[in-house]
């Protein structure tokens, strides 16, 4: 079954707005572990302008289902990593002035790059996930670094489902396909939502992980955070029968 890891970096947005420790961040990662959600993501950059250094030590101790964190692997970046140890560390090649990340990782380019970091970051005991376009020609080349997952870069395939090209999953699902091949365990995440969700998981259901947050926080201000949970793991149940 594929599992439901929620990212709250827009919860940190909000509490950023204005100061403060409300909305607070530990609170909710527990209360979405209450409603069901099987992992908790963030992603802190280094301008911190949602997710702060601090909150992964505050949170470290409260996630009891899996943590999960992104980044660029700069040096305080991975420092951070490695004093916290979570179970994942999701690499992201975040350009400094990018809004979100918008591109997953040139593995060819960067193999040898990715193939140290990755290094350091098992010899901690920590699983790796590489950010990944749905392209199959950078499978091979991510495999050799030595990460135990990639995560599909999910974007383009939500902006063209919404459109009606459902022909949009099928570099998705070929990635996936070829990654199992090559001993890789897959995620997804960014822009998945509560409209398209059930789709792509009964399309590629060998995904492991999917980690939503934007989508999930918006709905969840119509529809309250834990009926939008229950909501997301419904859909994915579904899409696993």
């Amino acid at each position: 079954m594929t599992k439901l890891s929620v990212n709250i970096n827009k919860i940190a947005t909000i509490r950023n707005a204005r100061g403060g420790n409300t909305p607070n961040l530990v609170e909710a990662a527990i209360k979405i572990q209450e409603f069901g959600g099987q992992g908790i993501t963030i992603h802190p950059r280094p301008d911190e302008r949602h997710i702060r250094y601090q909150d992964v030590y505050d949170l470290k101790p409260v996630v009891t289902t899996e943590f999960n964190i992104e980044g660029k692997p700069i040096d305080s970046f991975m420092e951070l990593v490695l004093h916290s140890k979570p179970e994942q560390v999701t690499l992201v090649p975040d350009a400094e002035d990018a809004i979100t990340s918008n591109a997953g990782w040139d593995t060819i380019k960067y193999q040898d790059y990715l193939t140290d970091v990755i290094k350091t970051f098992k010899n901690a005991g920590i699983r790796t996930s590489i950010f990944l376009d749905p392209n199959p020609a950078l499978v091979e080349a991510a495999a050799k670094t030595g990460t135990d997952r990639i995560e599909l870069y999910t974007e383009e395939f939500a902006t063209q489902y919404g459109l009606g090209n459902l022909d949009a999953i099928i570099p998705y699902r070929e990635t996936a396909k070829l990654a199992i091949a090559n001993g890789l365990a897959v995620n997804a995440g960014h822009d998945l939502s509560l409209d398209n969700i059930e789709y792509f998981v009964r399309e590629i259901p060998e995904i492991a992980e999917v980690s939503i947050g934007h989508a999930l926080i918006s709905e969840a201000l119509y529809l309250g955070l834990e009926n939008t949970i229950q909501a997301y793991l419904r859909k994915i149940e579904l899409a696993n029968l």
